[in-house]
């Protein structure tokens, strides 16, 4: 892991509370270790848990998205924002999920380079519009989505993903928030 986490000086909550620390021993588990997302906000439990609340419901919880086609959406965001923690972060996310480093790859740099289906093309145009200009979605935009096959409560949960990665992206462009040094390896 790299030694710093982040350019602010926020140490974490120590001891961490019992819940806390269970979570963080499960990343561990599953993933071999802490993301720094969470070590920078664990300087303060409450926004910690509501960060990872969100994230959870949006990455985890019931949707008629895929979790791979999540993970394009924050990746897609994340290009446009040139977000450097979660461009590495998830990108890797992207490689493991599909099985194809070359879809990682090009989804980092340039979505439109990848082997994508209409559906998900459809629904990365609209988060990538959504991220550079969102006064200009109109109605031809969601009606985009649902001609692609989504219904509108996948059109809402789009835009959620697309809104949580531009808070997450410019929150982690303030404080120059360092990826995990073990995410540049994973699913290679």
């Amino acid at each position: 892991m790299t030694d710093r986490i982040m350019a602010l000086d926020l140490p974490q909550v120590d001891p961490l509370p019992e819940a806390t620390q269970k979570y963080f021993d499960i990343c561990e588990e599953k993933l071999g270790m802490v993301p720094n997302v969470l070590r920078a906000y664990a300087f303060d439990i409450d926004k910690l848990n509501a960060f990872t609340a969100m994230y959870n419901d949006l990455m985890l919880g019931d949707s008629g998205l895929s979790k791979l086609e999540r993970e394009m959406i924050a990746v897609v965001v994340s290009s446009v924002n040139k977000c450097w923690y979660c461009l590495v972060a998830h990108g890797a996310a992207v490689r493991q999920l599909s099985g194809d480093p070359k879809l990682g790859e090009a989804m980092v740099m340039n979505f439109r380079a990848a082997d994508l289906d209409a559906r998900q093309s459809a629904m990365l145009h609209f988060a990538e519009k959504l991220t550079e200009s969102p006064a200009k979605i109109e109605e031809s935009d969601r009606q985009a989505l649902r001609d692609a096959g989504f219904s509108d409560r996948d059109i809402f949960d789009i835009a959620s993903t697309a809104g949580f990665y531009n808070m997450s992206n410019r929150v982690a462009a303030a404080t120059d928030m360092q990826p995990n040094d073990a995410y540049h390896a994973q699913a290679r």
